[in-house]
């Protein structure tokens, strides 16, 4: 990769709307195991943007409550706070990535919808197979945020871009590859520096760098990994939303292995899913 590229593309994340303060210290504090419901409260409560949207979530449909909930702490309880942090991220990455000046070569709405269908995929193959439904939210943020690279390479490099996604498309070979053959870098990488420089440790920031190199990844969050890698197969096979990949390369025997599923799970969860990107556009406010 060229000097002039990777400086490009480090100064556009550096210039990057920086995470809100407030979603910044919600990270921080539900990275502390020790944290209790009480401690999420007295942060969340001091943005009333964040406030309302808990809120919303909890009394949506998604949730099919009998009844109104006005108390956030008791919306906290109830969502869990693994679900409110990816709900806190997910929004705040949402509301300050989707400028049409930084999608060039990519179609806007086309690549959220492939992010959004990758994210709920892998929400529901991990409620399939039986995840705690309040862990199923990392599930759902590390699969909307995996392609995040895409959008720093494609804003400073849109002409590379346009090729590389024209070779992908006459060599018919993987976008990854692609990027790598043109810019000498693929968006993977490029996520690994966003997630680098928003602190988002853990599945999240794991997902982003490693999804198309799972085979190689020896970290503690291979279950949250492999489900994306299925769940990104599931939506270029349905063709679900579109992120430039034309060709994707089939995953590993040893992805189905580990997640324990069959080849017709893509059959089974596809209403599903279709059903989950609708109730999902609705709280993250996608249209």
């Amino acid at each position: 990769m060229s000097e002039d590229a990777e400086r490009k593309i480090q100064a556009y994340i550096k210039n990057m709307p920086s995470l809100p303060t407030t979603v910044a210290k919600v990270l921080e504090v539900c990275n502390n195991p020790k944290t209790s419901p009480a401690d999420l409260n007295q942060v969340i409560s001091l943005d009333p943007v964040l406030v309302g949207r808990v809120l919303k979530l909890i009394n949506s449909a998604y949730y099919g409550l009998g009844q109104q909930v006005t108390s956030l702490v008791r919306a906290i309880i109830m969502l869990g706070i693994n679900t409110v942090k990816n709900l806190a991220l997910s929004s705040a990455v949402l509301r300050n990535l989707t400028s049409k000046k930084d999608f060039q070569a990519l179609d806007m709405d086309g690549f959220w919808r492939h992010s959004l269908c990758v994210g709920v995929a892998a929400k529901v193959v991990a409620k399939k197979r039986g995840v705690d439904p309040k862990q199923a939210e990392e599930y759902f943020t590390a699969g909307l945020l995996h392609d995040i690279g895409k959008i720093p390479i494609n804003a400073v490099l849109s002409k590379e871009y346009v090729m590389a996604v024209s070779i992908s498309d006459r060599e018919r070979i993987s976008l990854h590859r692609a990027e790598d053959k043109i810019i000498g870098m693929n968006h993977a990488a490029a996520g690994f520096m966003i997630a680098k420089a928003w602190k988002l440790e853990g599945a999240v920031g794991d997902a982003i760098a490693y999804h198309h190199s799972y085979l190689e990844y020896t970290g503690p969050h291979k279950d949250v990994l492999y489900s994306v890698v299925l769940a990104n197969r599931f939506a270029s096979v349905m063709e679900i939303g579109f992120s430039g990949n034309r060709y994707p390369e089939k995953i590993d025997p040893s992805v189905w292995e580990y997640l324990g599923l069959e080849r017709d799970v893509f059959d089974e969860i596809e209403a599903v899913v279709n059903q989950e990107i609708e109730k999902a556009k609705i709280f993250l406010k996608i249209e």
